[in-house]
C-alpha cells in the first residue's frame, strides 16, 4: 500500500511539474502546449495516480476506496480527452476552437467536476477516519484538485507538491500505524 500511494503522489508532482506551460488562450501557445510529447506524459502521470489511490485505499478505508474509483471512472475519460484528444488537434488550424469545444462540451465538464469531486469526498472520508495531520493533507490535495485548475502554473505545482506531500505521508503514517495494530487496517 505504502508503494502505491507514493507512486501516486510522485505521478500528481510531476503532473503540473511536466506539463508545458504555454499560454493556451493563443493558437500558437495552444499548438506548442497541445501538440508536446510532454503534454502527454504529464496528463497520463495524473491518470495513473487516479488509477492508483483507490487501489492504496483498500488497506486504508474501503468505502473510500470504492467512492474513489466511482470518482475516477468519471474523471478519466476527461483526462483522456483532454490528453490524447486535444494533443492529435494541437496541429489543427482551429485548435483554440476545436480545444474549447472538448474541454466545455457540456456532459464532459459535469462527468468531469462530479467525478472530482467525488474523489475529494472520498479522501474526506479518510481524514474523518484517520484524525492525523497525513489524511488531513491527503484530503485537501484531493479537496482542492478542482479549483486547482483556475490557478496559475506555480499555484498548480504548488498543489503537485501538497499530493506528494499529502500521499507519501499518508502512505507512510497508515503504515506505520498497522504495523502496530493490524486491526487499523481498512473498515
Amino acid at each position: 500500500m505504502k508503494w502505491t500511494l507514493t507512486a501516486a503522489g510522485l505521478l500528481f508532482l510531476l503532473y503540473p511539474v511536466t506539463r508545458p506551460w504555454e499560454d493556451e488562450t493563443t493558437t500558437a501557445g495552444a499548438a506548442a502546449a497541445m501538440g508536446s510529447p510532454a503534454w502527454v506524459w504529464s496528463h497520463l502521470f495524473a491518470m495513473i495516480g487516479f488509477i492508483l489511490v483507490p487501489i492504496a485505499l483498500l488497506e486504508i478505508h474501503r468505502t473510500a476506496a470504492i467512492t474513489f474509483w466511482v470518482g475516477a471512472g468519471l474523471t478519466l475519460p476527461y483526462y483522456g480527452a483532454e490528453d490524447f484528444g486535444l494533443h492529435e488537434i494541437a496541429a489543427q488550424p482551429n485548435v483554440l476552437e476545436l480545444a474549447e469545444s472538448v474541454r466545455y462540451n457540456p456532459f464532459a465538464v459535469t462527468a468531469f467536476a462530479v467525478g472530482l469531486l467525488t474523489m475529494g469526498a472520498a479522501a474526506i472520508m479518510v481524514a474523518v477516519k484517520l484524525r492525523t495531520t497525513a489524511a488531513i493533507l491527503f484530503a485537501a490535495g484531493f479537496a482542492l484538485f478542482l479549483p486547482q485548475f483556475f490557478t496559475p502554473p506555480a499555484v498548480r505545482i504548488a498543489h503537485g507538491v501538497l499530493m506528494i506531500v499529502g500521499c507519501v505521508w499518508l502512505a507512510w503514517d497508515s503504515a506505520r500505524r498497522e504495523a502496530k495494530d493490524p486491526q487499523l487496517a481498512a473498515a
